[in-house]
């Protein structure tokens, strides 16, 4: 963890590992992690059905940890987040297309709903599992979206985007032949 903190300048957020512990086990397994470099670290914790994640988010913040409330599915529950305090907030952009509901819908009512709160929450929106998920997004005006390596490296590929640099090094070539032939 030493080394990814010395490598990356911004946030790294870190799963918490004991989802099914207590409260206070969650809280205490947060504040240690928090201390490895407190401006950096940021707590994932799920949102349970039970409330108790937004519990935990809460007394987090008012310990001055930073949060990112995660496994959101719908506006409904970031909301929530929003008002426990949670310093981000995690949509699914894929798993809510898989319950039926429209994600870009729902990603761009969890910007307004934070906008309108007045939160200084940021809006992460991952689940992404093709390039064009990614466009998709980025209509909808999140703050961060969490791209895959193997997606980010096959959205600047397009086949007529190869086909037109071959058509402009052809006409290139075509015209040195023209020059030479003068």
């Amino acid at each position: 963890m030493n080394e990814i903190l010395s490598l990356v300048d911004g946030p790294v957020s870190i799963e918490l590992t004991n989802t099914s512990g207590s409260d206070k086990d969650l809280i205490d397994e947060a504040s240690k992690y928090s201390r490895w470099d407190p401006k950096k670290i940021v707590i994932k914790v799920p949102m349970f059905r039970d409330g108790r994640g937004l519990r935990i988010v809460n007394r987090l913040k008012t310990k001055g940890i930073k949060t990112n409330m995660t496994c959101l599915i719908t506006p409904n529950q970031l909301f929530l987040a929003v008002l426990a305090g949670a310093t981000y907030v995690s949509i699914f952009f894929n798993r809510v297309r898989d319950a039926g509901l429209d994600a870009v819908k729902t990603v761009r009512e969890s910007t307004r709903i934070i906008s309108d709160c007045g939160s200084p929450a940021e809006l992460i929106v991952g689940s992404i599992r093709k390039p064009d998920d990614v466009y998709e997004i980025a209509t909808a005006s999140p703050h961060v979206i969490t791209i895959p390596y193997k997606i980010l490296t096959q959205m600047p590929f397009h086949q007529k985007t190869e086909d037109t640099i071959k058509e402009f090094d052809q006409a290139w070539q075509e015209f040195k032949r023209c020059e030479v032939q003068k």
